[in-house]
């Protein structure tokens, strides 16, 4: 068994369970030339946050929930591209298999992460916690801590898996192990995580 074999998992989803890099990359980059912004300082403050948290940093003049539903709108138009991170199907499939807690904790909107796990045939969770869900995005501790509350577990019994710097710094705040796989950032922006692996399937040896 794992170091965290016994654990509730609670799982980030762009980067972890679904490789969404190019979605992403070509809805933003729709988006900020439509609102007439910098393409590169979207892109660079994007990871690991809500799109209402990102429109408010960086387009604070506009109405932020207006501008996370239509980067959504953008994002899906460009959903052909995802793929399953290598792994995640023979992991979720493992983890249901033994009858263990899991849930997604993204900062997608439930809409898009719902299209982007159903076309892939990863299983649906019991619980999904989306941008919609919260007033504030990661880094704040919030959405995990509403993660563990919907799983019925204390945060102190859950594990994080997660690929931004922001996520991880979330999982932390919220007093969870949280294990940093480093797909999408370089493992030095990891490094405030509890552990930093390669990938999902080094992810998956911790976990079961």
């Amino acid at each position: 068994m794992g170091e965290y074999g016994d654990a509730v998992v609670l799982f980030d989803m762009d980067g972890v369970l679904v490789d969404s890099g190019s979605s992403i990359r070509e809805g933003l980059t729709a988006w900020s030339r439509e609102r007439g912004l910098d393409t590169a300082t979207v892109l660079e403050h994007a990871h690991g946050r809500t799109d209402r948290d990102l429109a408010g940093l960086v387009a604070p003049h506009l109405d932020t929930a207006e501008e996370a539903e239509r980067i959504q709108e953008h994002e899906i138009a460009h959903d052909a591209t995802v793929r399953a991170m290598p792994g995640a199907v023979d992991l979720l499939t493992e983890m249901e298999a033994r009858g263990r807690t899991w849930a997604v904790v993204t900062s997608a909107g439930r809409t898009l992460a719902l299209s982007r796990l159903s076309t892939l045939g990863l299983p649906e969770p019991r619980v999904l916690v989306s941008a919609d869900d919260v007033e504030a995005g990661k880094p704040d501790p919030g959405p995990y801590l509403l993660g563990a509350e919907r799983v019925g577990a204390p945060p102190a019994d859950c594990v994080v898996v997660e690929d931004s710097p922001n996520g991880a710094a979330a999982g932390v705040a919220a007093g969870m192990a949280v294990v940093a796989v480093a797909t999408m950032s370089d493992p030095g922006e990891l490094e405030h995580a509890t552990t930093v692996v390669a990938d999902v399937p080094a992810a998956a040896r911790l976990l079961l």
